[in-house]
């Protein structure tokens, strides 16, 4: 297991559609012997749907999602002896990202009574991690995972989201936040890309906002 000198024992990995989360939670849970928590994508079965008609299946949607991470997160730190990391791919609060962007303004006035209630025991994370890209790399990651129920995703939409994820970040002051440029990052299947950003990840004593460009691979 590797050494943190430093006491981030939480981390969240964040950021749009087919960013790298989960690939990135997943490698540097394996990394850091760490209890991983992924989002429960497939459980949905509204998500389909949403894809072809979002108006219609907005609501159903979200609202399943923000269960299962309420569910999720009163689990996250019940006691586990066999684990002394944990990391995640997403945070309680990014579901209002999704909701201020898909919701009618009578469901969202539903969802804002049942959330308000919901985000008073969180857990808050040491440190979050937002991975950032543009478009045109999250619609072709999106293309190579070929998840069946994202084929109906338009770029349009994914453009939307990345502007409300930006705009939540820009004023995310919750925890201390690494934001790591991810267009031109490749941490899956460059070693030295992953080992420069688990550095980074890692170092102690976090700022409350740092800016991670990864440096120029060598040749």
């Amino acid at each position: 297991m590797a050494a943190i000198d430093s006491d981030i024992r939480y981390i969240a990995v964040e950021g749009n559609i087919g960013v790298g989360k989960t690939s990135l939670s997943t490698m540097l849970a394996e990394q850091l012997s760490a209890k991983l928590v992924l989002e429960q994508f497939e459980e949905n079965p509204f998500l389909p749907m949403f894809y072809k008609d979002p108006e219609r299946y907005a609501f159903q949607t979200q609202i399943f999602f923000l269960l299962s991470r309420y569910r999720q997160q009163q689990e996250l730190f019940q006691a586990d002896l066999f684990h002394q990391f944990v990391v995640t791919d997403y945070i309680f609060e990014k579901d209002k990202i999704f909701a201020y962007l898909n919701l009618q303004d009578d469901e969202l006035k539903l969802y804002e009574n049942i959330i308000g209630y919901l985000e008073k025991n969180i857990p808050t994370p040491d440190l979050v991690v937002y991975l950032q890209s543009n478009v045109e790399r999250l619609a072709s990651n999106i293309r190579m995972r070929s998840r069946p129920y994202e084929k109906d995703m338009s770029q349009e939409y994914l453009k939307d989201l990345n502007d409300a994820y930006n705009y939540f970040f820009f004023r995310y002051k919750t925890s201390p936040l690494l934001i790591v440029n991810a267009t031109e990052i490749d941490f899956v299947s460059v070693k030295d890309d992953f080992d420069n950003l688990r550095a980074e990840i890692l170092q102690p004593n976090p700022a409350p906002v740092r800016y991670y460009n990864p440096p120029p691979r060598k040749r």
